[in-house]
């Protein structure tokens, strides 16, 4: 199995695969399959054996999404034994897979008070103002945190007001964003542009080529696992519940879905939260919003023209699916054959 599953790899590697895909497959085969399956040949693994794999995951407290990660990579190790004579059959494609999670049971956002009491709880030390204007722009743009670490000034355009995802930093290397529609524009909101704007002028790295997020003393990109540590410790010190750095990207989206941004482009130029987001699919998306089975909700609105304090209704008509999420909150509600928001000022 693991030699397989190197030779695999490799060949995966020698064809383009990015760089952090290839360490994720090595990290899999590394710690999960290859000390489960051991030294046993590929044509004597049974559908029992992978069962029992599953099993042993779950047992050890493994997320499903982490799992079927798992099972992938082992799928394509049989296609590749397949083609080349390791093995008979794929194994992998009679095995009964377990179902993902229900949709939002692991998705957090953070309302407008808890983004405030974040951006309050980021320490004033060297490192904090540069953490407190990539937090409000995530939560702002919905960026990954690979874009953020890989943006740089030359990819804001500030009089159209836009910011334009061109690459990440991810494992220690620049590339190219996820997928072919993370390469997006997005608009910036008044708030993030002007957090951006004095950032650019308290910078000792104002260059085309430098990054907007880099660390002050260096220019160098920032630690990712150090950044992460100190959003957690940030989000502690602020009262918040348990959310992610991801959750700022969800914030995003949630908030674009109270201003009634469609989720598909049915007609004319408007953006959508796929396109603005850079998902690869609506149906992926789907998952990451936030609902409530209530009648009617508040959502709040970002619009720049209204006060923070004005909201919409959001009007969740009979006989549609929705949801549950937390807070009470709906941004997306199915009706017949299409997902959408209803909502009035």
């Amino acid at each position: 199995m693991g030699e397989v599953g190197e030779l695999l790899i490799d060949q995966l590697e020698a064809r383009g695969r990015k760089r952090s895909t290839v360490g994720e497959y090595r990290s899999y085969l590394r710690v999960h399959l290859g000390p489960f399956f051991g030294a046993t040949a590929l044509d004597e693994v049974t559908v029992g054996a992978v069962e029992a794999f599953i099993a042993a995951k779950r047992r050890e407290g493994k997320a499903t999404k982490s799992i079927l990660n798992y099972l992938g990579l082992l799928h394509s190790v049989f296609e590749f034994g397949c083609r080349r004579g390791f093995a008979r059959t794929n194994i992998a494609k009679l095995v009964e897979k377990p179902e993902r999670d229900g949709a939002g049971s692991d998705i957090r956002f953070l309302d407008e008070t808890e983004l405030e009491a974040l951006m309050r709880a980021v320490p004033e030390d060297v490192r904090g103002p540069s953490e407190r204007v990539l937090c409000l722009t995530a939560a702002m743009t919905g960026l990954r945190q690979g874009e953020l670490l890989g943006l740089r000034w030359q990819d804001i355009d500030w009089i159209a007001g836009r910011v334009r995802v061109r690459q990440n930093f991810v494992r220690g290397e620049f590339g190219t964003p996820k997928t072919r529609r993370s390469s997006r524009s997005v608009p910036l909101a008044q708030r993030a542009a002007a957090a951006l704007e004095r950032h650019f002028q308290a910078s000792a790295y104002q260059g085309d080529q430098d990054l907007v997020f880099c660390h002050p003393q260096t220019g160098t990109p920032l630690d990712r696992s150090r950044l992460l540590k100190r959003f957690k410790a940030a989000a502690r010190r602020g009262g918040l519940r348990p959310v992610r750095f991801h959750d700022l990207r969800h914030t995003f989206g949630t908030r674009m879905a109270g201003t009634g941004v469609p989720m598909r482009k049915p007609t004319g130029t408007q953006p959508t939260r796929t396109a603005l987001q850079g998902c690869i699919q609506p149906p992926m998306t789907l998952a990451t919003w936030l609902w409530s089975r209530r009648s009617r909700v508040r959502v709040p609105s970002l619009t720049p023209q209204k006060a923070p304090q004005e909201r919409l209704t959001v009007l969740v008509p009979p006989r549609s699916e929705c949801i549950q999420g937390a807070n009470g909150v709906a941004n997306l509600v199915r009706g017949r054959g299409s997902w959408r928001v209803w909502h009035m000022p």
